[in-house]
């Protein structure tokens, strides 16, 4: 998989009323997975939350969401990062370095639930990235 691009949109509940919203208006395929589907207990109130949204349109847009996890803060207007994503962990090992040098590092780069391996920081702009390594299955 090619290494791309998007926004990654938080929410604070409504992620699932959101992406399909969007899936209307710009249509599309929609894949869900809940927090409960992650096989390793969702948090408590969070069985049916979305922990991983992804919108492909037909004119190729990628859009990506979740609802906000517990312990981090949910606030509008600054409910968005851009995500890197794809399976050259090289390369998405270096613009994890170069994005993390001197941000500040809210999930460190390493092996996740979910199987791959993630990191989100906040660069030295304020701006939030995810960086997020496909693991070979």
């Amino acid at each position: 998989m090619p290494t791309r691009l998007n926004p990654y949109l938080s929410f604070s509940g409504e992620a699932k009323q959101a992406m399909e919203f969007y899936k209307q208006v710009l249509g599309g395929s929609l894949a869900l997975n809940t927090y409960g589907d992650s096989g390793a207990g969702a948090p408590p109130g969070y069985a049916d939350k979305i922990m991983h949204g992804m919108l492909e349109t037909p004119s190729g847009f990628t859009l990506m969401g979740s609802d906000t996890p517990p312990g981090m803060e949910h606030t509008p207007g600054n409910n968005f990062a851009v995500s890197l994503s794809g399976d050259d962990a090289a390369e998405l090992r270096g613009y994890w370095e170069k994005l993390s040098d001197g941000s500040t590092v809210s999930v460190p780069l390493d092996k996740q639930m979910w199987g791959d391996v993630f990191g989100m920081c906040t660069d030295k702009f304020g701006i939030t990235w995810m960086v997020n390594i496909t693991e070979q299955r």
